[in-house]
């Protein structure tokens, strides 16, 4: 009775496990004291500079808030009250206000920054930079924003970007597509405190986009703007923020304080999450990164331990087996290349060197391979060859009987001076000849392969239009998909000649196409005809399955008709392989419908005319 081996039943397997363990535990021990050490370290410093790194964003940002309200200290101007005031307007009056307006830009350097002030009092009356004095139709008292500002006429708003003015229904006002960041405030009567109108500041905001594009947090974490409920105002493009892109987090009911640090598990993954909060604004700076980026340098240092240690293991393991399996190495790679050549992988060359017995049984085992490989090789040209002799006889047969056809219906066309008809004709047999010519090319777009059965359905409802309909409908998606040139046609002909024309009525051919979401494209040929009996059908799906020719005692139409769909189904599975072909359901006295299942192949794009017909 052969006894069970198990992996540390010899000497050598125990040899082998006590050197690893020597070698490796000191190795190991220390290494954890090192990386306990070093994760702690590097982490408190990496969250510090990132604390940093928000901090100065967040001053840039006030900076820039702070001195656009500079603007808002126009509310005391006693000519900007008496404008406000009064019910008409003086040009110097408006000009004078204007020459303040430019006068605050250029003090404080807003103008990159500011894109519009406005002062509009209760009854729509204003001045803008970019619109001079107007006067709106509308009760102010009822916009949102200046609805707010009228029950607390002590704050300032600061609006979220939006694609227009602060100030609604200013006709023929926009900034060019740009998206504008409103600072708007109340102006009040000096005595009473009574609103008599408002000031708004219109700034670019693409300045505080490009703060949060600019400033980063780590390699892939990236800080952006939120306002009180957490909502996104600002943040980075995803390719601007990099491969690590992580959607933001907007659950500020977490945060606590002004200011602070957290870890976020939310996402799948531990991330790190620093935020402050803008006393100017009250929105809040958030910046957030891969915990696992923050403790990158202390986790390479495990891993330089971890691989030093796993290169010691390996050393010692290579230096132990080198000895002991030299000489049975050469019989091992041997037997495993046969175990894969066994299986039908026959690139499975044994690289075996020397000049031993073992070597040359490998070089022996390779001409084998090759020999193998050389036969599989010509046994299947030989079947192209085949099958391409097949399909050249088969246009041989359908091309001269076809075009007599065609050519007589013409001339009979022609004498009845049915013009029209003969130029529809005439095109059609063109532009069929033309896609079956394909400048000798034996796969063309489905979409090509479409117009070429439209275009033969249509020379053949001129013959047979008391027995004929049809209707294409293909997804306009795969017809730039490749796909053997005369797969549809043979289908087609049969539908017709084997389908329709023996019913003796009224018939319709349809004809569909669709991806089956499986990696294949499935192309469907069916119609209302005679359709086929068990007995039939069976037959001719054992042609399909094992390539066996139709009966010869059937009659020459019905052989015909299973001669075309055995070459068909013969060439797809010869070019694409076992799992695509054709699949026939049939009912006598009912119709037929043949399936076939090509792969889903790209190619160029084709007309979306041929989608339908």
């Amino acid at each position: 009775m052969m006894l069970r081996r198990y992996p540390f039943n010899s000497l050598r397997s125990k040899l082998m496990a006590l050197f690893v363990i020597l070698t490796s535990a000191p190795l190991i021990a220390v290494g954890i004291v090192s990386y306990q050490k070093s994760f702690q370290t590097l982490s408190d410093y990496s969250k510090a500079a990132n604390a940093l790194v928000a901090e100065n964003f967040l001053r840039e940002l006030d900076m820039m808030f702070l001195n656009a309200s500079r603007l808002l200290e126009l509310e005391s101007n006693p000519m900007v009250r008496r404008f406000l005031f009064s019910q008409t307007e003086t040009y110097p009056e408006a000009m004078g206000i204007l020459q303040t307006f430019k006068l605050y830009r250029e003090t404080y350097q807003l103008n990159e920054l500011v894109l519009n002030v406005t002062l509009v009092n209760l009854y729509g009356k204003g001045i803008s930079e970019r619109k001079g004095v107007f006067q709106l139709n509308q009760n102010l008292r009822k916009e949102p924003y200046f609805q707010t500002l009228l029950e607390l006429p002590d704050e300032t708003l600061y609006v979220p970007p939006s694609s227009v003015p602060s100030v609604p229904k200013l006709d023929g006002l926009d900034y060019g597509g740009k998206k504008t960041i409103s600072i708007i405030s109340t102006i009040k009567q000096p005595i009473t405190h009574q609103v008599i109108g408002f000031i708004t500041i219109d700034l670019d905001s693409s300045v505080v986009q490009e703060f949060s594009e600019t400033n980063r947090i780590g390699r892939t974490g990236y800080f952006f703007v939120a306002d009180k409920n957490g909502k996104p105002i600002f943040m980075p493009e995803p390719q601007a923020a990099g491969v690590g892109w992580l959607p933001p987090l907007t659950d500020v009911a977490r945060f606590g304080g002004t200011r602070g640090q957290l870890v976020d598990n939310s996402l799948g993954i531990p991330v790190f999450v620093i935020y402050t909060i803008s006393s100017q604004t009250g929105w809040y700076i958030v910046g957030q990164v891969p915990l696992a980026e923050i403790t990158r340098d202390a986790v390479q240092i495990r891993n330089l331990i971890f691989a030093s240690a796993i290169l010691s293991v390996v050393v010692a393991i290579t230096l132990y087996f080198y000895l002991t399996n030299r000489m049975t190495r050469p019989i091992q790679i041997l037997k495993n290349k046969m175990r894969l050549a066994a299986s039908g992988y026959l690139e499975a060359k044994a690289q075996i060197g020397g000049t031993d017995e073992i070597a040359d049984l490998g070089r022996s085992f390779n001409t084998m391979l090759e020999q193998i490989k050389q036969l599989l090789d010509r046994s299947i040209e030989e079947q192209k060859q085949i099958q391409l002799a097949e399909l050249r006889t088969l246009q041989a047969q359908i091309n001269p009987h076809f075009l007599y056809n065609t050519l007589d219906s013409i001339v009979w066309m022609a004498e009845a001076r049915k013009h029209d008809q003969v130029i529809r004709l005439v095109q059609a047999l063109s532009q069929f000849f033309r896609i079956s010519l394909s400048k000798g090319k034996d796969v063309i777009s489905i979409g090509e392969e479409i117009d070429h059965i439209r275009n033969y359905l249509i020379i053949q409802q001129m013959r047979y239009r008391d027995i004929l309909s049809y209707d294409i409908r293909v997804d306009p998606g795969i017809l730039h998909c490749r796909v053997l040139k005369m797969t549809l046609q043979p289908l087609v002909e049969n539908a017709l000649y084997h389908g329709i024309k023996n019913k003796r009525r009224k018939g319709l051919i349809e004809v569909r196409g669709w991806r089956d979401g499986q990696g294949g494209i499935l192309l469907k040929v069916s119609d209302n005809g005679i359709g086929m009996t068990p007995d039939r059908l069976d037959e001719i799906r054992r042609s399909l399955s094992g390539g066996i020719e139709p009966r010869s005692d059937s009659p020459d139409e019905t052989r015909h008709q299973g001669f075309g769909l055995r070459n068909v189904h013969q060439r797809i599975r010869l070019y694409y392989g076992e799992p695509y072909g054709l699949h026939i359901e049939s009912a006598y006295m009912e119709g037929t419908e043949v399936t076939l299942r090509i792969p889903d192949i790209e190619g160029e794009g084709h007309e979306e005319d041929s989608a339908r017909g």
